[in-house]
C-alpha cells in the first residue's frame, strides 16, 4: 500500500512539472509575440520589461524541464523495479519450469544448516539421508568423517565411515583413491597407527599402478622411509 501511495504521489508530481513546464512555454510564446508586434512600434517601451520577464519565463521553464526529468526518471525507475521487472522474473520462471526444465535440487542442503547451526549428529543423518540419494557421491562421507574426526573427536568412528564407503561402492579411481588417502591419514594422524596407512598406501599402488595415485602413495611411503 505504501508503495502505490509513493508512486502515486510522484505522479502528481510528475504531471504537476509538465503543466508548469507547458504553461511557461505557453507564456513565452505569447511574449514573443508581443514583443514582435512592439518590436517596431514601442511608445511606451515596454520591449525591454517584456522581455525581461520573458527571460525569467525561460528560466523557469528550463528549472521546471529539468524537474521534470528527474521526476519522471524516478517514476518510470520505481515502476519498472516494483511492477514490471517482478512480472519479468515471473514470466522468465515460468518459461523455464513450462519447457521442462528442472532446477537442480541440493540434496545436502539442510546437511549443510545442521553443521551451520552446530547440530552434528542431525548433520551426519542428513549426510547419509543425501548419499542414500547419490551415492557415488564421495562428499557426503568425507563431511561425515571430518565431523566424527573434529568436532566428535571420534577417530574411530570416522575410519569406520570411510571404510564403509570404500567397500560399499563400486568407486571410479579419483574417487576411491581420494577416500583411501583420507583414511590412511585419519589412521596415521589421529589413531596413531602408521602401519595401517601404510597397507593402504600400498593397496593404492596396487589396485592403480602407473597413476599419480600409486605415485603420490610411494612418495608419502618414501617419507616415512617405507618404500
Amino acid at each position: 500500500m505504501v508503495r502505490y501511495i509513493g508512486i502515486a504521489i510522484l505522479a502528481l508530481l510528475v504531471a504537476g512539472s509538465w503543466y508548469m513546464f507547458d504553461r511557461s512555454g505557453d507564456e513565452v510564446r505569447d511574449m514573443e509575440k508581443q514583443i514582435a508586434l512592439l518590436e517596431n512600434n514601442d511608445p511606451e517601451e515596454r520591449t525591454p520589461k517584456l522581455k525581461s520577464e520573458m527571460s525569467g519565463k525561460e528560466g523557469a521553464r528550463i528549472f521546471n524541464g529539468i524537474l521534470l526529468t528527474f521526476l519522471s526518471a524516478g517514476l518510470i525507475g520505481i515502476v519498472f523495479v516494483t511492477t514490471v521487472l517482478p512480472l519479468l522474473a515471473d514470466k522468465m520462471t515460468h518459461a523455464i519450469y513450462d519447457s521442462g526444465e528442472e532446477v537442480e535440487r541440493d540434496v545436502f542442503h539442510q546437511a549443510r544448516v545442521l553443521m551451520a547451526q552446530g547440530e552434528w549428529e542431525g548433520a551426519i543423518e542428513a549426510f547419509r539421508m543425501g548419499a542414500q540419494q547419490e551415492p557415488l557421491n564421495r562428499m557426503p562421507y568425507l563431511e561425515i568423517a571430518k565431523i566424527q574426526k573434529n568436532q566428535l573427536e571420534d577417530s574411530l568412528a570416522a575410519i569406520t565411515t570411510l571404510r564403509e564407503a570404500l567397500e560399499g561402492q563400486e568407486w571410479e579411481e579419483d574417487n576411491a583413491a581420494f577416500l583411501m588417502f583420507r583414511l590412511a591419514e585419519i589412521y596415521d594422524e589421529d589413531a596413531d597407527d602408521r602401519k595401517a596407512a601404510v597397507a593402504i598406501f600400498e593397496q593404492v599402488m596396487e589396485l592403480f599402478p602407473e597413476t599419480r595415485h600409486s605415485a603420490n602413495a610411494r612418495t608419502k611411503l618414501h617419507e616415512w622411509g617405507m618404500a
